[in-house]
């Protein structure tokens, strides 16, 4: 059982809070690609040979006038891949040298992400990536984004990372293509290689999170250390234990992993919106 207090590194009431969520979701250009799928739709596809158990309402009468047999039409129904959310909430999250922590700052973004890829009819769902357990399943409803946005706002302050973890768990149960969007501070070390395995047959992209605070201990030459979420020991010299984002990003982008750095001492939302804006032009042929 996790003690759970108010996030103080957040620190709008639940009002002020869905009102930045939403200006943020109005903001965002994301939606999942869509997939089109033979049956009752909205834009004419084809037309082909009555079958037995057909609809009469979808006889095509123009062809069947012209050949002296029934034909009916196809329709497409654009059908969206659910998106999910992986979302660290583990105790690293919660570090913080600013007003936002990367956790804050995830949380606001996941649930407006997930209000924006609805408005797209994208069913979205939601994985948390410590060691609470919580899952969502992908939903186009708008009112359960909320609700589990304001319970991600709580949190304990003891959970490890499990983010590798919650990948593989997640992997045999996806029986379509998936989009996955991750946000963490990629602090767990199974969490590159479980993220290459999901990217082999489904759509990722991760947003990295960091805070200043971890851009180094300079001037302290080697030193021992361990990691407080999994206890593994680890021995480092100056930045070359923290500053790792450019080896993350080309160990995940050469398997296919969309990947954005987002710092907190930054800009967060500008690089974040014409991320997912280029990330559309490119889909869309733009």
């Amino acid at each position: 059982m996790h003690r759970t207090v108010e996030l103080p590194h957040d620190p709008v009431d639940p009002p002020q809070f869905e009102l930045a969520v939403k200006q943020l979701a109005d903001s965002l250009d994301f939606g999942a690609d869509d997939s089109i799928y033979h049956g009752s739709g909205l834009e004419y596809s084809q037309s082909r040979v009555y079958l037995p158990g057909d609809s009469v309402k979808l006889i095509d009468w123009r062809v069947t006038g012209r050949t002296g047999k029934y034909f009916i039409k196809e329709y497409q129904e654009p059908r969206q891949i659910p998106l999910y959310l992986l979302l660290d909430t583990s105790a690293s999250m919660c570090v913080s040298s600013l007003r936002l922590s990367k956790y804050a700052w995830a949380v606001r973004i996941a649930a407006g992400v997930a209000l924006a890829a609805q408005s797209r009819l994208t069913p979205v769902g939601l994985i948390a990536c410590g060691e609470r357990e919580m899952r969502i399943s992908p939903t186009l409803r708008r009112n359960d984004v909320m609700q589990w946005a304001h319970r991600l706002r709580r949190h304990g302050y003891l959970e490890g990372t499990l983010l590798g973890r919650r990948v593989r768990e997640l992997i045999p149960t996806l029986k379509r293509r998936s989009a996955l969007l991750v946000l963490s501070d990629l602090h767990d070390p199974d969490a590159v290689s479980a993220l290459r395995l999901v990217a082999q047959e489904h759509a990722c992209i991760v947003l990295h999170f960091r805070d200043p605070a971890e851009t180094g201990v300079r001037g302290a030459g080697l030193f021992r250390g361990r990691e407080a979420e999994t206890g593994r020991p680890f021995f480092a010299t100056g930045l070359r234990r923290w500053l790792h984002g450019r080896d993350v990003k080309t160990q995940l982008t050469r398997h296919g992993i969309e990947y954005l750095l987002l710092e907190t001492h930054r800009s967060i939302l500008a690089p974040l919106r014409a991320f997912l804006r280029a990330r559309r032009g490119k889909r869309s042929g733009r």
